[in-house]
């Protein structure tokens, strides 16, 4: 059975276990946090020291998106990736903002900061800083999905894709953080993200992952 090594509420590992059980594929998850600590085992797998890392046999990788592109060549029905060349790499390109572009803000500025250090490390919230990020630096996201999705059930045609489950897993860790968008400003990414998180690949993992961050 494939294993997928990671944090829970990593949007990374979040990210393949979603393509995971929307392929119907059963797996085992192995916790492992990365650092110095991190078993040998990882390590090998996953030089960069970063989750995930995946195992499927004696096939290993690293890196979220490569270990979605293998499952999507290894286990091809039905199909994340648009067949269409465009929408294929339109896909692409969502996935890839929200992994480098979206993340450093949720994440880094918002997630880190305001759930994992107060909660994990006994760290004080800059809550001046953070409520920055919030009011300036976030928008600017929120406003170009808005417009992206216009009136679109999906980011990308009309199924369901990795660009999806790429933004919408970042969205997981607004949610952790108590960010949603605001449905006045952002009608049309409120709704879509409300769907996204409603299919049941999505909402197993948000009803699995909350308890950690309740107070």
């Amino acid at each position: 059975m494939p294993t997928v090594y990671g944090a829970n509420a990593s949007p990374f590992v979040r990210k393949v276990r979603v393509v995971l059980t929307e392929k119907n594929i059963p797996y085992d998850l192995e916790p492992v946090f990365p650092g110095p600590m991190a078993p040998p085992e990882f390590r090998a797998m996953s030089p960069l020291n970063k989750i995930p890392a995946f195992r499927d046999g004696d096939r290993t990788l690293a890196d979220s998106s490569v270990i979605c592109a293998y499952l999507e060549r290894a286990y091809p029905t039905p199909a994340l990736y648009p067949s269409d060349p465009y929408e294929y790499a339109r896909a692409l390109w969502f996935e890839e903002w929200a992994d480098g572009g979206l993340t450093p803000v949720s994440g880094g500025k918002i997630f880190f900061p305001l759930v994992v250090g107060p909660r994990f490390f006994g760290r004080e919230v800059d809550r001046a800083a953070v409520q920055k990020t919030i009011d300036e630096e976030l928008p600017p996201f929120f406003d170009y999905l808005e417009g992206q999705l216009g009136g679109g059930e999906f980011l990308v045609g009309t199924a369901f894709s990795i660009g999806d489950i790429g933004v919408l897993t970042q969205f997981v860790n607004l949610g952790h953080a108590g960010i949603t968008p605001d449905a006045a400003r952002w009608p049309n990414l409120a709704a879509y993200v409300q769907r996204g998180h409603d299919r049941p690949s999505f909402k197993a993992l948000i009803e699995e992952e909350a308890p950690q961050f309740r107070s």
